[in-house]
């Protein structure tokens, strides 16, 4: 069986995999993940997904290379990871009382094989958060590191009303359409 890469430094996506019993080494993208001007959110997290697999395969140019990147948008606005505990109470004040989309892209390199990348997207609805469950949500540690500054497999997840998607895409890897990637280039999950 061929090697694979997952070109993430993300626990979440590293744990994602092992979930579905897959054997993988992983090792970090190092890429610019800023949104270019006049960039849709759908376009910039499959670009994101496609340089990070990218990145690592002309490293391991033998091995197959998994990249994937997930962006949180509301408002035609990509949430990225609060820089402060003021940005977090602005992102989680945004999603609070409405619906967000979750978008998950995930990116495929075998060698001698065209890439291939997949988005999915996620509609999420948040309840109403005050402005006491938003301090004590950014007391808990969770949003800091967090784009949107919430975790659906966390604390994040009693904000959640309703989700219509992939719940493993919310939390960054969506394990549906990254299996049939993987099924497709000859690694099965079961």
């Amino acid at each position: 069986m061929p090697r694979l890469i997952l070109a993430s430094q993300s626990p979440r996506r590293r744990e994602l995999l092992e979930q579905i019993g897959l054997t993988f080494d992983v090792i970090p993208a190092d890429i610019n993940e800023s949104v270019q001007a006049g960039e849709l959110a759908v376009d910039f997290v499959a670009r994101m997904a496609r340089e990070k697999a990218e990145a690592v395969a002309r490293q391991q140019p033998d091995a197959l290379v998994l990249g994937s990147d997930t962006a949180v948008v509301v408002d035609e606005h990509i949430l990225g990871k609060p820089a402060d505990k003021a940005d977090a109470r602005r992102m989680l004040g945004l999603l609070s009382g409405r619906e967000h989309a979750v978008l998950s892209a995930v990116a495929l390199i075998v060698p001698g094989q065209a890439e291939r990348v997949i988005t999915q997207v996620s509609r999420v609805r948040f309840r109403s958060i005050s402005e006491t469950e938003m301090h004590a949500y950014w007391r808990s540690g969770e949003p800091k590191d967090k784009a949107g500054a919430y975790a659906i497999q966390g604390l994040g997840a009693v904000f959640v009303e309703h989700l219509s998607g992939s719940y493993s895409g919310v939390m960054g890897l969506p394990l549906f359409e990254t299996a049939r990637l993987l099924e497709e280039a000859g690694i099965s999950s079961l």
